[in-house]
């Protein structure tokens, strides 16, 4: 089958560059691959990646501390009682769908997070615009479809201006409006920020204050 002749193929290749190396460039490539493997395990470890994996726990959400606002106003709001991140900001159609914008709209938050270039005032792309209003419908189907009209409209359609999308006029739900971190400087205190998973001997090292919780 042409599937096996292609990994016979590339099991041939590999085979061939081990045996035209050294055992020294074996040992550093090696030791090089150990170094890489080390660093994202490393990586995902700080950026506690099985929070974000496993379960819907919206305090997930804010090990960067940039959402703070929105979780304290979510938590405030009447979706804080039954509904949760995941619920709104992922599409819940398929396991597969959920994942995939899961990690990538979450590599992308990290990307802003770490180059310093988010916004004094986050707001939601269009791609994430239209999952938003797509859960919006799914969650209240009865009500927009049998009793009203409005879940027969979708996202692109409300785009195109053939009518309104959810939140032009529920502006308050669940964030109350936009809110920017320097309007909301104790927002972290709703729920505390996570402690840093950075041991607090490394922390010293690198020439920061660890905190009284530090190990």
């Amino acid at each position: 089958m042409p599937h096996n002749s292609i990994w016979t193929r590339i099991k041939a290749k590999w085979r061939d560059f081990l045996n035209a190396i050294s055992y020294k460039q074996k040992v550093a490539l090696t030791t090089l691959s150990g170094i890489a493997v080390g660093l994202v395990i490393l990586f995902m470890y700080l950026l506690r990646m099985h929070t974000y994996i496993i379960g819907d726990d919206p305090a997930a959400c804010i090990n960067c501390h940039i959402m703070s606002p929105y979780y304290a106003t979510w938590s405030h709001s009447s979706h804080g009682r039954d509904v949760t991140c995941n619920d709104c900001h992922v599409p819940n159609d398929n396991i597969a769908a959920h994942y995939a914008f899961k990690g990538i709209d979450g590599m992308k938050h990290v990307a802003y997070f770490v180059t310093h270039s988010e916004h004094q005032a986050i707001q939601a792309e269009s791609m994430s615009d239209e999952v938003i209003m797509d859960n919006c419908i799914r969650c209240h189907k009865q009500l927009n479809q049998e009793f009203v009209k409005t879940g027969r409209i979708d996202y692109m359609e409300a785009k195109r201006g053939e009518g309104k999308a959810c939140w032009d006029c529920h502006r308050n739900v669940p964030h109350m409006g936009k809110n920017s971190l320097s309007s909301t400087p104790n927002a972290e205190f709703v729920e505390p920020i996570p402690p840093s998973p950075v041991p607090g001997w490394l922390q010293r090292a690198l020439g920061h204050d660890p905190g009284p919780y530090a190990e």
